[in-house]
């Protein structure tokens, strides 16, 4: 039985790794790449491995950094079922779609310049119909519900409180007459954090895989994020500025949403407008409204009593490019909400180019930013950055909110490790850079936990 990481090894985007079990192939996640144009290309692409050889594949969550290259796997010759539970198989539906559009649009941009520069025009790495041709292969599986997969292969889905629908997987795979539970941890929530539940507690595994992102750091405590938030849009709002929020579609969105709800209605934050930018947000929310199995007690409470703090009265919600391009023309205090959460496509841009350079404006930074993405330019406070190939000085407030961050930070992440009764005889760890899953790593060895490997990308582990 051997692990091969394709993705998601001492880096944190690209999740693919392929489990090995009796001469099955079991795919554990299938994302895109994302980080410097010309690599993310190269690697989104062309896949390390044969499709068609893939048995199954297990997804853990839907976002795209862990399931945006399932369209290529099909469009290559993957043939066979995508496992994921009932809320991530609806939200890759739309977040899929949406990736493909993307492309599309981007390209057609991209290739008037290659036009005019008498280069061969470039075709998107997957097409809408190349995710029509996926979409039918998923099979959604309740949490706690035992299925297999593949003959010797059965998963169980467990909550990773992470996103909805997020999951850890739980895999009992059978070699030889011998049965091994291996655990993908996949991307770990935290505990007490708004909307979601709690990650659940695995009380056994012979092989642990975890994810490593905020594997050396701390978050801080999650009671500061109001104190902290309201001070922020009040600062930003007494000098008649926007507040831009790049965000995640999925999850982060809606969090920020549910903060902001509790801001305004508590009067620590003055009234004001409040857009989401982002047609694939308004539609995400909307299938948050069908999943309360996903819900913690408070926010089920919330919604009993008609209270609804995923789309509340004072928000409006933006579809048109038109109705977008309007918002750069108002001068009042605003709060702007929209995608890509790493500022690397979308509405997002537009907003950062008309606004970065005026020192009234704050961005607000929610989400974990990739190396190379300019979200993670403006975390590590560069002052002049390029958006469409100009540069803008950085004048406006740029406040970075760890808190916000739906991945369990290295203590959470040690302490799910610790609350499993019998010691994984391997570890193995992924989806970090590189010196946080080093970090990890140590701190796993440390605590006493045999045979702990940060493998590098396209390494086999055997256990």
């Amino acid at each position: 039985m051997k692990l091969t990481a394709y993705g998601a090894a001492r880096n944190v985007t690209g999740s693919k790794h392929l489990l090995e079990v009796g001469g099955r192939r079991v795919l554990l996640d299938c994302g895109l790449y994302q980080g410097r144009r010309k690599e993310s290309e190269r690697r989104n692409r062309h896949l390390p491995f044969d499709p068609a050889s893939i048995d199954a594949v297990i997804l853990s969550h839907a976002h795209i950094d862990h399931s945006g290259s399932l369209p290529t796997l099909v469009k290559r010759g993957f043939r066979g079922r995508i496992y994921s539970t009932h809320a991530t198989a609806d939200l890759c539906a739309i977040l899929l779609r949406d990736t493909a559009y993307i492309q599309s649009h981007d390209l057609e941009y991209l290739n008037k310049k290659r036009k005019k520069r008498g280069e061969p025009a470039l075709e998107p790495i997957y097409t809408a119909d190349d995710v029509e041709e996926t979409l039918p292969r998923f099979v959604g599986v309740d949490y706690d519900s035992a299925i297999r997969v593949v003959p010797g292969v059965a998963v169980t889905y467990r909550d990773a409180g992470h996103i909805l629908g997020s999951a850890i997987v739980e895999i009992d795979a059978r070699e030889s007459g011998r049965l091994t539970k291996v655990v993908f941890t996949g991307d770990l929530g935290r505990t007490d954090m708004p909307i979601l539940k709690d990650p659940y507690s695995v009380t056994s595994a012979d092989v642990l895989i975890t994810e490593s992102t905020y594997g050396g750091r701390s978050h801080g405590p999650v009671k500061n994020i109001e104190q902290e938030f309201a001070s922020f849009v009040s600062d930003v709002a007494r000098r008649k500025g926007k507040i831009i929020i790049p965000s995640f579609a999925v999850g982060r969105t809606q969090r920020v949403i549910y903060e902001l709800h509790k801001l305004m209605r508590d009067g620590l934050v003055k009234e004001m407008p409040v857009f989401i930018d982002s047609p694939l947000a308004v539609s995400a929310t909307e299938i948050f409204r069908k999943h309360p199995e996903c819900f913690d007690d408070e926010m089920n409470a919330l919604l009993q009593r008609d209270d609804d703090p995923l789309g509340f009265s004072r928000i409006r919600y933006v579809k048109k490019a038109e109705e977008s391009k309007k918002l750069n023309r108002m001068s009042r205090p605003m709060v702007i909400v929209s995608a890509s959460g790493m500022c690397e496509a979308g509405r997002i841009l537009h907003h950062l180019k008309n606004n970065i350079a005026s020192r009234r404006n704050g961005v607000l930074m929610v989400g974990y930013q990739a190396r190379h993405t300019l979200g993670r330019r403006l975390v590590d406070g560069e002052k002049r950055i390029k958006i469409f190939g100009k540069p803008y000085p950085v004048r406006a407030r740029v406040k970075v909110f760890d808190e916000f961050s739906a991945h369990a930070d290295g203590d959470e992440l040690l302490a799910f490790a610790r609350s499993i009764r019998r010691t994984p005889r391997a570890t193995i760890v992924v989806h970090g850079n590189e010196e946080q899953s080093l970090a990890f790593g140590r701190r796993l060895t440390e605590s006493g936990f045999p045979r702990v490997t940060v493998p590098l990308d396209g390494e086999t582990v055997s256990f």
